[in-house]
């Protein structure tokens, strides 16, 4: 197991409204809820990670999310035997920030810059501090933050961004896309499966989910690990069903092809990873629990010392 340094910077909540962005997809919008700041900090070598909480939500009818090839009745038992109820869900959204001993690294830019700006400050920064933007994809929930009253939020930052998934989207605009991506593509880096975007992070293609979606594996001092974005969605249902389809996928079975790919070798290869959807502070660990089923091992004391 690869051995982290836990050290904490903050763990400040931080009030107010959360409002519906127009530019959001459906998943962003159902999850209006008071926007919570928080920062939690580990040491993977010589970088710092950070699991920032730009947001928490509930919606109803999780299987019309999660379960779209789900038997009713089993994905009643699946959430009986995990202790969620069947007709409702909750939804973080957590964003992953990295020192490197050169630059701040911000993966994803949060759903609208309010949350985002109190994230950051929870971890002791600010927008302007960020030298580098990364994304994973372009829904609208992790590129709801990069533009502010017609303004990029982050001044001083190079946005990367993966050009399967530019492609995509300059192709099929949605209103996030025209919104918030679109007026700084122009300056943008993009980049490809395997490309090394700074020394210790590379990308890693995991598409299905959106055409250009992509992970990215951080290495330093021999340490490990895996921003999976929305590669899996759920705790419970993603992982231990990674077959069932996910509504927003848009290639729903390259979505649950990739999932298997990603939780298979988090599992074999034990490498720990920060989900965007995952229970914040969204860091953890996947463990086999049949042939083609999984758990989530979210972390603990495993990370300090």
């Amino acid at each position: 197991m690869d051995k982290l340094t836990m050290t904490r910077r903050g763990l400040i909540a931080v009030g107010g409204a959360l409002p519906v962005l127009a530019a959001l997809p459906a998943h962003a919008q159902d999850a209006a809820a008071p926007a919570v700041g928080q920062a939690q900090t580990i040491r993977l070598g010589a970088l710092e990670v950070s699991s920032l909480l730009g947001g928490k939500g509930m919606r109803d009818n999780p299987i019309d999310t999660f379960g779209l090839k789900a038997d009713p009745d089993d994905f009643a038992q699946v959430s009986r035997d995990n202790f969620v109820p069947a007709d409702r869900t909750g939804n973080s959204f957590t964003m992953t920030l990295v020192k490197t001993p050169d630059a701040l690294v911000l993966f994803d830019a949060g759903m609208q810059p309010t949350d985002t700006r109190a994230a950051l400050a929870a971890a002791g920064y600010q927008p302007g501090d960020v030298t580098h933007l990364v994304l994973t994809h372009m829904h609208g929930d992790h590129v709801g933050g990069l533009m502010d009253d017609g303004g990029p939020v982050f001044p001083n930052a190079e946005l990367i961004v993966p050009r399967a998934e530019n492609d995509y989207w300059a192709a099929n605009p949605s209103e996030a896309y025209t919104a918030k991506v679109a007026p700084l593509i122009g300056a943008a880096r993009q980049i490809g499966d395997g490309d090394e975007i700074l020394p210790g992070i590379t990308a890693e293609g995991a598409y299905g989910h959106t055409p250009g979606h992509t992970t990215y594996l951080l290495t330093s001092q021999d340490q490990r690990l895996l921003v999976t974005g929305d590669s899996f969605n759920h705790h419970v249902y993603s992982v231990q069903r990674p077959d069932w389809h996910v509504r927003f996928d848009i290639d729903k079975e390259a979505g649950a092809a990739t999932r298997q790919q990603v939780l298979t070798r988090l599992a074999d290869d034990r490498i720990p990873f920060v989900g965007y959807h995952m229970p914040f502070p969204a860091l953890g660990f996947i463990a086999r629990s049949g042939d083609n089923s999984f758990r989530f091992v979210p972390a603990s004391y495993q990370f300090d010392g």
